[in-house]
C-alpha cells in the first residue's frame, strides 16, 4: 500500500506540473472529467464516515478510559499525563508552524465556493464556543456535523456506559460493534487512497503550480521538526525530572519498538513490541504497562495531534485565512479531545483532520493538499505516539515506587 501511495503521489506531481506548465488549457478539461470527480468522491466518502466514526470511537474510548475498576490512582495520573503531553504537542506545532509559515509562499489558493462560513466571516468567540459545546439537540449536532458538540456528547455517553457497567452491556456491545464497522469502512477507504492521492496531488499542483511543491516540502520539514522537538524536549524533561532516567538510555531501549512503529504506521500493531521493550528494557512492572500502554494506543496520539496543528496552520496559510488566537486555542482543545478517539491504524490522522478543520472554518478540500505526503509523515508520527506511551508508563511506574532502570542485555538482545 505504501508503495502504491508513493507511486500515486509522484505520478500526480509529475502530471500536475506538466499540465500546469505546458498544457494549461488541457488541464481544465482533464481536471473537470478526471481529477475532480475522483478527488471529490474520496472527500465525500471521508465526510460520510467521519461523524459516526467520531461518535462511536470517542464513546468507546471514553468508556474504556473511565472504567471505574481501572480508573484509580494510576488511571487518573495516566490520563492526566496523556492529556498534558497532547496539549503541549499541539501547542508546539502551532508555535513552530506560525514561525516557519510553510504555506505562506503557496500563492493563496482561492477558497472553494462551499467553504465554511467561518473561513469567510470569522469564527465565534471562545466564550460562545464553550457555551455552544453542549448541544441542545444531539441528533441535530450529528446531522449538521457540529464536531465539538459531537465530541462532548460522545464523551458524556461513553462515561455513562462506563459508570453504569453491566446495566448497559448490550448498548456498549452495540457501540463496540458499530465502531468495528467504522474501522472496516476506513480500511476499505484506504484501499483507494493511491488513486485519490494521484488525483488530489495532480489537481492541487495543476491549479497552484510549482510554488505549492515548495510549500509542501516546507510543511513536511516543519512537521518533522516539531516531532523531534517534542520527543527530545517534552519527553526528555518528563524522563529526567519524573522518571529520573537518562533520555538517551531510554531511547536506546525503545529503539526496536520505534522501528516497528515507523514501518507499520500503527500504534496497535506495535503494541506487543512496545510492551516488551517497556517491561524488559525499562523494567516497568507488567501491572502498570498492561494498563497504561493499551490505553495510550487508544487515547495518546501526540504525533497525530502535532500533524493536526501543523496541517491546520499550513492549510490556513495556503488559502490566505488568518487564524486568530481564539481559533488556534480551539485547535488545541479540539485536537486534544479528538485524540481520545483516534483509531490506532495507518492514516487515521488524515480522517481526524475532518474534525479540526470545520471547527476553525477551514475548507475540507484542504485535505487534498496534505494527503499527498501524509503516508510518509504517518510513519514518523506513529513512532512519536508509541514513544510517548512508553514515556508515560515509565513516569507512572516511577511515581508508584518501581525501580526503573535500563536492562542493557535485554536492549542488546532486542
Amino acid at each position: 500500500m505504501t508503495k502504491k501511495i508513493l507511486i500515486g503521489i509522484v505520478l500526480g506531481l509529475i502530471v500536475g506540473l506538466t499540465l500546469h506548465i505546458y498544457f494549461p488549457a488541457t488541464f481544465d478539461s482533464v481536471n473537470t472529467y478526471v481529477f475532480s470527480p475522483v478527488a471529490d468522491l474520496f472527500l465525500k466518502a471521508i465526510k460520510m464516515i467521519v461523524v459516526p466514526l467520531v461518535f462511536f470511537s470517542i464513546a468507546i474510548g471514553a468508556a474504556g478510559m473511565a472504567d471505574p475498576k481501572k480508573l484509580g490512582r494510576i488511571g487518573g495520573k495516566t490520563i492526566l499525563l496523556y492529556l498534558i503531553t497532547t496539549a503541549v504537542a499541539i501547542s508546539l506545532a502551532l508555535i513552530l508552524a506560525n514561525v516557519i509559515g510553510p504555506g505562506t509562499h503557496a500563492g493563496n489558493i482561492p477558497l472553494p465556493e462551499e467553504a465554511p462560513d467561518a473561513a469567510k466571516d470569522g469564527a465565534p468567540s471562545i466564550l460562545e464556543t464553550f457555551v455552544n459545546i453542549v448541544p441542545e439537540n444531539p441528533i441535530a449536532a450529528l446531522a449538521e456535523g457540529q464536531m465539538l458538540q459531537i465530541i462532548f456528547f460522545a464523551l458524556v455517553f461513553g462515561f455513562g456506559m462506563a459508570f453504569l457497567g453491566s446495566k448497559v452491556d448490550r448498548v456498549k456491545e452495540l457501540v463496540e460493534q458499530a465502531n468495528e464497522i467504522m474501522m472496516w469502512m476506513i480500511h476499505q477507504l484506504m484501499k483507494i487512497v493511491p488513486f485519490a492521492a494521484f488525483a488530489l496531488m495532480a489537481r492541487a499542483i495543476g491549479e497552484a503550480g510549482p510554488n505549492l511543491v515548495g510549500s509542501m516540502a516546507l510543511y513536511m520539514i516543519t512537521l518533522v521538526s516539531v516531532l523531534l522537538l517534542h520527543m527530545t524536549i517534552t519527553y526528555g524533561l518528563f524522563l529526567k525530572f519524573i522518571a529520573k532516567l537518562s533520555p538517551i538510555k531510554f531511547y536506546k531501549a525503545m529503539f526496536p519498538a520505534m522501528e516497528v512503529a515507523f514501518t507499520t504506521s500503527s500504534s496497535a500493531a506495535t503494541l506487543p513490541v512496545t510492551m516488551d521493550r517497556v517491561e524488559k528494557g525499562l523494567n516497568v512492572p507488567k501491572s502498570i504497562s498492561s494498563f497504561v500502554l493499551p490505553l495510550g494506543a487508544t487515547v495518546n496520539m501526540d504525533g497525530t495531534a502535532i500533524m493536526q496543528g501543523v496541517a491546520a496552520i499550513f492549510i490556513a496559510q495556503v488559502y490566505g485565512i488568518d487564524l486568530t488566537i481564539t481559533q488556534q486555542l480551539l485547535i488545541v482543545l479540539t485536537a486534544t479531545l479528538a485524540s481520545i478517539g483516534t483509531a490506532a491504524v495507518p492514516s487515521a490522522g488524515i480522517v481526524m483532520l475532518t474534525i479540526v478543520f470545520p471547527v476553525v472554518g477551514l475548507p475540507i478540500e484542504g485535505l487534498a493538499i496534505v494527503l499527498g505526503v501524509d503516508r510518509l509523515l504517518d510513519m514518523a508520527r506513529t513512532a512519536t505516539n508509541i514513544t510517548g506511551d512508553a514515556m508515560v508508563a515509565t513516569c507512572i511506574a516511577k511515581t508508584e515506587g518501581a525501580d526503573i532502570n535500563i536492562q542493557e542485555e535485554a536492549s542488546k538482545t532486542a
